[in-house]
């Protein structure tokens, strides 16, 4: 059901214990409806459209801090929020460019986060990767018109342009967009992504090297799949974040 809350539009399904879901830069909740009805057997899930996304506002350009922004962004719509057992904060699942918006609010807002899946994510982006990437969305194939126009409607360009305006000035400023900040989080981290994922630098190695930064982390990695994994391998990656919410669960 669509509703809004802290400026940000959401979709959600079901009803207990609280699971977000995080889309990727130029995804939207619009993207997750499979996601929701999953989760949706066993938690409120919800995902948001961050600002200029989906059916929240759009804004031009987006900052730098674009990431950190959707964080605390989030982090205002849990609090707007009520669910059973609020105290011990939400099980968070980003994906992409979301799940960076996982591991930040984890990091700046502990009391809101009980657990993090991030998926098919990196923490660096070496150089001219991001370059490289603008430069192939630009080829705008039938595919992805169509993901786009799914996601975000007939003003579907204006978010896109945003997006790959900010991929380039975050290249230019570095490619790093956690900072470090991993090292704060406290809550229970469960990384995934495919080894072949065409749309990453080197996922396995950067998801270990996230791993050493997070105290409680640990990894699930694939030689399957494509980008995210979330959906190219879905049955696999449910089993897996299922026994990961059981551990946490159990904790």
């Amino acid at each position: 059901m669509p509703s809004a809350a802290a400026g940000l539009a959401f979709r959600e399904h079901g009803g207990g214990p609280l699971l977000l879901i995080l889309p990727g830069n130029t995804a939207s909740s619009a993207h997750h409806l499979a996601d929701l009805e999953h989760f949706g057997r066993h938690y409120r899930a919800v995902a948001p459209d961050f600002h200029g996304t989906g059916r929240s506002g759009r804004r031009a350009p987006w900052p730098l801090t674009w990431w950190e922004d959707n964080a605390h962004a989030t982090a205002a719509l849990l609090a707007q929020l009520s669910w059973p057992d609020a105290a011990a904060g939400a099980v968070v699942i980003g994906t992409s460019g979301g799940a960076l918006t996982a591991l930040l609010l984890a990091a700046l807002h502990p009391e809101r986060v009980r657990a993090v899946i991030a998926d098919s994510t990196v923490a660096r982006f070496p150089p001219g990767w991001l370059e490289a990437a603008v430069a192939d969305r630009r080829r705008r194939t039938p595919e992805q018109t169509a993901f786009w126009q799914a996601g975000h409607g007939a003003d579907w360009e204006q978010v896109v342009d945003a997006d790959s305006d900010l991929l380039l000035r975050l290249s230019a400023a570095g490619g790093d967009v956690l900072q470090g900040r991993p090292r704060l989080i406290r809550c229970p981290v469960l990384l995934t992504a495919s080894l072949a994922d065409p749309l990453l630098p080197d996922p396995g190695p950067q998801a270990l090297a996230l791993a050493q930064q997070i105290p409680d982390s640990r990894a699930w990695l694939t030689r399957e799949g494509g980008h995210p994994l979330m959906w190219s391998r879905a049955p696999e990656w449910r089993r897996a974040v299922a026994g990961f919410l059981e551990g946490v669960a159990a904790g």
